[in-house]
């Protein structure tokens, strides 16, 4: 499903470069459900946003699902992620004059052209355990439900590949057991592949390898 190699990532600051990413090599099977460690600034969300398209690396290879994306064109990452990428962060970023409803088909729009599909948008409040709050807006929504809209929102596209960047980060125990539990169960029952970045022990126990950056680098790996 998703292979990196050799995966390097510079940015500009003025004069001087920043290398984020120094070599990553990283092989994620279909279906897998990983988590990805680190302390802050080891590279996590710049590897998150390379494997979901939303930037490109300054060298090596990636193949998502046997294709070469990592030299596509800014329209074409845009592509692939309304096909095949799902995410769901750490700020919910739901609008909040629209019901969750209305919130989970915009995830139908992007990616569809344009068309709302409302029963696509109601089974994915349904599978999220929210079709009895689809006409109620954020605010009247706990932050465990709100996180569960936005997953709902990741999943209306039937994406192979979802990407979490701390799910789990603006919630009490409670309702990140639930998050989890719902993320789980999406894994086992729709080999939905699920990368999750995470600062929490707990979170990274729900999943099958926990793969450890430090300055840019894979450092350890290890199965749960």
């Amino acid at each position: 499903m998703i292979r990196l190699q050799g995966i390097t990532k510079v940015y500009a600051m003025g004069k001087r470069e920043l290398t984020v990413l120094r070599g990553i090599d990283l092989h994620i099977e279909q279906g897998e459900m990983v988590a990805i460690m680190g302390p802050s600034g080891s590279g996590k969300t710049t590897l998150l946003n390379i494997v979901g398209c939303l930037d490109g690396p300054t060298a090596g290879s990636y193949l998502l699902d046997g294709a070469e994306v990592s030299r596509l064109s800014s329209g074409e990452l845009a592509q692939v992620r309304g096909q095949k990428v799902g995410f769901v962060f750490q700020v919910f970023n739901l609008l909040p004059q629209l019901t969750a409803l209305a919130n989970v088909e915009l995830g139908v729009r992007y990616a569809r052209g344009g068309n709302r599909h409302r029963d696509h948008a109601l089974a994915a409040l349904d599978r999220v355990g929210l079709s009895d709050r689809a006409g109620h807006r954020p605010t009247e929504l706990s932050g465990g439900e709100q996180q569960r809209v936005a997953i709902a929102r990741a999943l209306v596209k039937n994406p192979p590949l979802i990407l979490a960047d701390e799910p789990t980060g603006n919630l009490d125990s409670r309702s990140g057991e639930e998050v989890m539990s719902i993320l789980n169960s999406l894994h086992h029952e729709q080999a939905i592949t699920l990368l999750v970045i995470t600062h929490d022990d707990n979170v990274a126990r729900h999943c099958q390898r926990i793969i450890r950056l430090l300055d840019g680098q894979v450092v350890t790996e290890e199965v749960v």
